[in-house]
């Protein structure tokens, strides 16, 4: 593996996991790492398999530092920079539920992934952080949006315009932890909880997390309706099962 790191795809059952894998510098991402992570995503919402993903760090010592740094000199100008490839996206987008197992660092970029999941297994080991406002601009990968939803304005602010750290203890206290762990349980409890999921239908958890997803951003009587229509599929996946079913019994 070179100094760029890498971004792996696991498969165990119907549960995927997507390992952040450059643990000499804390999973720190580069833009080789970028694209990877767009690619496991990719893969593994296109594999009918695949009912749950979980994205974990490797090594022992974080889930991700964020971006690297020093990669940010390669880009030439900031119009470069602007048409950059975001790998936020492909995790928001993924229409299976995502379950991040954080320990250690999950610091700018390594929060925002943590944030645009849809579950946080946190261990006690876990440090957060949006340091971007110390080092001259703004995090660009969906802080701001997700805590102050989560958290609320004035937290969001107070985190963001500061760049503090805060432990696990304090996320929890905040709202951004579904699962807080003793330290080294986080990946195991991930993996149960992706079981416990997966063992749904896939419509269902699809359409659960399109629900949930849509109440952030429709107003109440028009996310009433698409909560009815997706409700209108899963039924439609039902009777279509019974009939299949009814069609392979003997007359």
């Amino acid at each position: 593996m070179s100094d760029d790191g890498q971004v792996t795809l696991e498969k165990n059952g119907a549960v995927a996991e997507i390992v952040l894998d450059r643990p000499d510098k804390h999973n720190a991402l580069t833009p080789v790492m970028y694209r990877q992570l767009g690619a496991c995503c990719a893969q593994a919402d296109a594999d009918s398999s695949v009912h749950v993903v979980v994205i974990r760090g490797a090594g022992e010592r974080a889930f991700c530092a964020g971006s690297d740094v020093a990669a940010l000199d390669n880009y030439k100008d900031f119009w470069e920079w602007r048409n950059r490839y975001d790998y936020i996206p492909p995790i928001r987008n993924l229409r299976k539920p995502t379950i991040a197992a954080i320990k250690g660092w999950a610091l700018g970029g390594g929060l925002e992934i943590a944030l645009a999941c849809d579950l946080r297994v946190v261990s006690r080991s876990a440090v957060f952080s949006a340091p971007e406002v110390t080092l001259g601009w703004n995090g660009a990968g969906g802080a701001a949006q997700h805590l102050t939803r989560m958290c609320g304005y004035g937290v969001a602010m107070k985190l963001l315009l500061t760049g503090e750290r805060f432990d696990a203890e304090e996320a929890n206290r905040l709202g951004i932890v579904e699962y807080f762990v003793e330290v080294g349980e986080e990946v195991a409890r991930a993996r149960e909880a992706a079981l416990e999921i997966a063992d749904h239908s896939t419509v269902a958890t699809q359409a659960v997390k399109a629900a949930v997803r849509s109440a952030m951003d429709m107003p109440v009587a028009q996310g009433l309706q698409y909560e009815n229509e997706l409700m209108s599929l899963c039924f439609a996946k039902v009777e279509c099962n019974r009939l299949l079913s009814g069609a392979g019994k003997s007359e």
